[in-house]
């Protein structure tokens, strides 16, 4: 294979499925992000008054800081948390490695501190072992936790339920969704935000509207792809590094994610002449750097698709639903789910199976 072929990422990986063997309709992924919409309906309404309680609690003595835990979607669910708590709160939060308790047997201080413990399984014992040793360390552990009869959950101060009932795709979707939309309903409470919580109770419907628009234009020129940069940046970066995983996940497709802020550093060295790029620009302080970055691939010949933000020269706009600047991400997330469905399978992969993972990843 030649360098260049590497480089832009004109072959692709052999393919693990029969294309005529799947549709993706008939996938478990297809058909669990599907539910998303209905997953937080109920999900808002029922963790009000959980959320509203715990805000207060919060408001009457502030965290002198946030710490999060989480692998896999779940981290990346923790980077979007990060974003919107420090923005809009000015708190300082941080993702914690959980190997430090769980390899190392290391209990760093956190009295006065504020967990959130993010986990679809909530069974992971490098996760368990995180948030006990927080809550030794004299933390107010949180989890943000779809199976209520986890561990997790038993050993929380306090359950945040994300309700996405279960999910048998390998591939997190609904699960991660109702992640976000945790997060923003315990900050909107937190700071008392009116506007967001009323743009929270639109969420359902906008996400139903994200899923009936298809990214029609993104299967076809990814189809063939061996790699490709996801641009994010600020509370859109979580989403991109979300991104990146399912691509590598599902579609066989090596994926990095890059802050925009990034990318124009050493990673715009492999940018060059039809390089994939997807970008995600939600409608904040963040979208002229996006949009900025975005431009500089596309002078260096880059095939660039955005969602979100403004028209632009050279780039192939994917369709997304109008919606608060916070909300944006979760819509755009909602959308990709159902491209990378599509895009599996047009490759080949049976996204509900990807090789060497499993759905519970019981890392120490």
């Amino acid at each position: 294979m030649a360098a260049d072929e590497i480089a832009l990422g004109t072959k692709p990986p052999s393919k693990s499925t029969d294309k005529a063997a799947l549709v993706p309709e008939a996938t478990m992924m297809f058909r669990e992000a599907a539910e998303a919409c209905d997953v937080i309906r109920t999900q808002l309404i029922r963790n009000a008054p959980i959320v509203a309680a715990l805000a207060k609690r919060l408001r009457a003595a502030p965290p002198r800081a946030v710490v999060t835990f989480g692998r896999g979607s779940s981290d990346h669910a923790a980077t979007f948390a990060r974003y919107l708590i420090e923005t809009r709160l000015g708190v300082v939060t941080s993702s914690a490695a959980p190997s430090v308790s769980s390899v190392y047997d290391a209990s760093p201080g956190m009295a006065g501190m504020l967990c959130l413990a993010i986990s679809q399984s909530g069974r992971s014992p490098d996760l368990l072992a995180a948030a006990q040793a927080a809550s030794s360390a004299g933390a107010l552990v949180v989890a943000l936790v779809n199976d209520e009869a986890s561990p997790l959950a038993a050993q929380a101060d306090l359950t945040i339920p994300l309700g996405a009932a279960p999910e048998r795709s390998v591939a997190a979707t609904k699960s991660y969704i109702a992640a976000l939309a945790a997060a923003t309903q315990l900050t909107a409470h937190w700071i008392e935000d009116g506007a967001l919580l009323e743009a929270l109770d639109g969420l359902p419907d906008l996400l139903a509207e994200a899923w009936r628009r298809p990214w029609t234009a993104a299967p076809g020129r990814l189809v063939d792809a061996r790699s490709l940069y996801v641009l994010g940046r600020g509370i859109g970066f979580g989403i991109a590094q979300e991104a990146a995983l399912k691509f590598k996940e599902t579609c066989g497709l090596h994926a990095e994610a890059f802050s925009t802020a990034e990318v124009q550093h050493g990673p715009m060295a492999l940018v060059g002449k039809g390089f994939p790029i997807l970008a995600f620009a939600q409608d904040d302080e963040t979208r002229p750097g996006v949009e900025a970055a975005v431009e500089a691939c596309v002078n260096q010949g880059a095939s660039v698709m955005k969602v979100g933000g403004a028209d632009q020269a050279g780039v192939i706009r994917l369709p997304a639903p109008n919606a608060h600047p916070v909300l944006e991400p979760i819509v755009f997330v909602q959308g990709f789910y159902r491209m990378v469905c599509e895009l599996a399978v047009a490759r080949g992969f049976d996204p509900d199976r990807p090789p060497h993972l499993s759905k519970v990843t019981e890392t120490t």
